[in-house]
């Protein structure tokens, strides 16, 4: 009877020590199976390509296959409100960048805070806002271009890819800071925009190099300056417009996120492997070929620059009455 007894209390302190051990055990390291990054946008425009560019690296980094997803609308806001609420396991990211990330919440409602409920991992590429003109413009530099947009007044337009998006906002501040008053013309996405600019139907507009890219090529658009506070390399041998319009900044940002409450530890892993992304040869080359700079960031810097965007664009935002 007493070892009967014995034996059963062995038992029974064999299974619970078990069960507390059994989570550390059967926990997995992550990650142990694919990773989804959200491209809040259709397959095939800028921000997808960018995504699909660090797929490949970011898959080798971290053992696992990196599966990239579209997932638009609403300006980029159905994507990252699904991954604003997916699970904080590190498996669903989001491709983010200006727009969903900081201005439209400026705008609209949107289901979702982007300070509070995603975790920047790092970012991917910086591209400045380039003003572009027609080759048969009579402004050959920022500085004749200015003269004539002050002459020309609300008869000169710059056309954007839509109500609310970054060069939409740029043409706005660009009027605010140059004091100008261009007439906003807005498309339907960047396809209809940049016909329409060919076509010769707008007189300018501020573009990235990823859209501008099939402009230059067409032999009948030009590039005057950057948006950059200072020249870059990514687009050499244009002036900063800040040089002649004090104070001015348009810079368009792609990078990767999570949801808020994904652990440090897989925050890590995920940073290290867009580090690596970004730094693989064949991914500078194919961004600085877009005239598009590679170049990853710390989660803070990141978070930073979001909290700087919505406080650059909200006086805009509210000044010209912008909805989307």
């Amino acid at each position: 009877m007493k070892t009967s007894t014995l034996t059963r209390r062995s038992v029974m302190a064999a299974a619970a020590a078990l069960a507390l051990a059994a989570p550390a055990w059967a926990q997995q390291p992550y990650p142990s199976k694919p990773i989804r990054i959200i491209v809040p946008y259709a397959a095939g425009g800028s921000t997808d390509q960018l995504a699909r560019a660090i797929q490949q690296p970011m898959s080798e980094a971290l053992g696992q296959p990196v599966i990239v997803e579209n997932k638009a609308g609403a300006g980029g806001t159905i994507g990252t409100d699904y991954v604003a609420k997916s699970a904080p396991d590190g498996y669903t990211l989001v491709f983010g960048n200006t727009g969903p990330n900081a201005v439209v919440q400026l705008m609209r409602k949107v289901p979702y805070d982007g300070v509070k409920d995603l975790r920047p991992i790092s970012t991917v590429a910086f591209t400045p806002m380039i003003l572009a003109v027609p080759t048969d413009s009579p402004a050959n530099n920022l500085k004749e271009f200015l003269a004539y947009a002050k002459k020309q007044g609300s008869a000169l337009n710059f056309g954007s890819v839509g109500n609310g998006s970054l060069s939409h906002l740029t043409g706005e501040y660009f009027n605010e800071l140059a004091g100008i008053r261009m007439q906003h013309v807005p498309y339907n996405g960047g396809a209809p925009m940049m016909t329409a600019f060919v076509g010769g139907q707008i007189q300018s507009s501020f573009v990235t190099g990823l859209d501008g890219a099939t402009l230059l090529a067409s032999g009948k658009v030009r590039y005057l300056a950057v948006g950059t506070p200072k020249r870059t390399d990514a687009v050499p041998g244009l002036p900063a417009i800040a040089e002649d319009v004090p104070g001015f900044r348009s810079v368009a940002w792609f990078g990767v996120l999570a949801p808020r409450g994904v652990p440090d530890e897989v925050a890590a892993r995920l940073h290290a492997a867009v580090v690596a992304a970004v730094e693989r040869p064949e991914v500078r080359k194919m961004f600085a070929d877009r005239k598009i700079e590679a170049k990853s960031s710390t989660p803070a810097e990141l978070e930073k620059i979001i909290q700087d965007e919505i406080a650059q664009w909200g006086p805009v935002v509210r000044k010209y009455k912008i909805e989307m």
